[in-house]
Formats: C-alpha cells, sequence, structure tokens
C-alpha cells in the first residue's frame, strides 16, 4: 500500500520559517517527480513547488520563489519544503504529491495534507 505522509505544519509567526516533510513507503521517491501544493480556505488548490526525477531540476510558483526550497532526501525517501520569510497568505494545507508515467500508465499518489497557519 502506497503512502505519503506529510509532517512538519503549525502555527508560525509571519516572518518565520517551517520545514515540511513528505515521507513515502510502498513506493521509492526518487523514481517520481514530486511536487508541493497547496489550498487555502475558498481557494483552488495551487503549486507550490516541484523536483524532477532525473536531474533534481527545481520549479517554484512566483509567490515562493526566493523563500521557499524543496530538496529530496532519497536515501530517508522523503522530500522537504523548507519555508522561510513566510506570510500570512501562505496560510493553507499543504500536500505532496508522488507522480511519474510508465509504459503510458500514470501513477500518482497524495498526501493528507498538513496545516500551515501564519499569524500573529
Amino acid at each position: 500500500q502506497v503512502q505519503l505522509v506529510e509532517s512538519g505544519g503549525g502555527l508560525v509567526q509571519p516572518g518565520g520559517s517551517l520545514r515540511l516533510s513528505c515521507k513515502a513507503s510502498g513506493i521509492t521517491l526518487d523514481r517520481y517527480s514530486i511536487a508541493w501544493f497547496r489550498q487555502a480556505p475558498g481557494k483552488e488548490r495551487e503549486g507550490v513547488s516541484c523536483i524532477s526525477v532525473n536531474y533534481g531540476s527545481s520549479y517554484y510558483a512566483d509567490s515562493v520563489k526566493g523563500r521557499f526550497t524543496i530538496s529530496r532526501d532519497n536515501a530517508k525517501n522523503t522530500v522537504y519544503l523548507q519555508m522561510n520569510s513566510l506570510k500570512p497568505d501562505d496560510t493553507a494545507v499543504y500536500y505532496c504529491n508522488a507522480d511519474r508515467t510508465t509504459n503510458f500508465i500514470r501513477y500518482t499518489y497524495w498526501g493528507q495534507g498538513t496545516q500551515v497557519t501564519v499569524s500573529s
């Protein structure tokens, strides 16, 4: 059974930092592209950052560029999202997603989400 488990969310003051973790079981994350999404109340889910399989190249939404860093530790089968200089607009539930296509079959998995609240 495949599971992605996010952790590391919480309440933080504006300007603070959090590091989210996404630990996988049942799959090997280094075979997947990994993305972090977030969904704020009343808003659609949006992509925040992703990291590719082969070369580890990463992408960031404009709203988090320069503040967030995605990384992966293949030995721990875990992907991280380091979030610095947090703003109230970053408040959302954060989800990780593992995705790959093999032989024209797409495999995609989601975690249950972790709440991030940025407030003074």
